[in-house]
């Protein structure tokens, strides 16, 4: 079982930047992909990014190209998203998520999940 431990979340004013980071108690499979989603209030958990577990390959949500970006850290266990540029329509719970299978989460959906993190943007 894979467990996913965000952190990072916090209150900023728009246009300010955030670095949300996630950690993951093992890794169990060698393909996969780990990334982001969230959900806004009222809104369906859209996710917005996410990463294969060798970094080679990355993919990102419209809505946020060019203003974040997803990477690994320096072991395989880490992954961060750096959020700049931050719109009060970022305001959301980011949860970090995985997945076994070698196609990006906005593909084939997340199996692992973690507890999520709030991110409020003030206007």
């Amino acid at each position: 079982q894979v467990q996913l431990v965000e952190s990072g979340g916090g209150l900023v004013q728009a246009g300010d930047s955030l670095r949300l980071s996630c950690v993951a108690s093992t890794r169990t499979f060698s393909t996969g992909f780990m990334g982001w989603f969230r959900q806004a209030p009222g809104k369906e958990r859209e996710v917005v990014a996410s990463i294969s577990w060798s970094g080679g390959i990355t993919d990102y949500a419209d809505s946020v190209k060019g203003r974040f970006t997803i990477s690994r850290g320096n072991t395989k266990y880490k992954m961060y998203l750096q959020l700049n540029s931050l719109e009060p329509e970022d305001t959301a719970v980011y949860y970090c998520a995985a997945n076994s299978y070698p196609q990006p989460l906005r593909t084939r959906g997340a199996a692992y999940w973690g507890q999520g993190t709030q991110v409020t943007v003030s206007a």
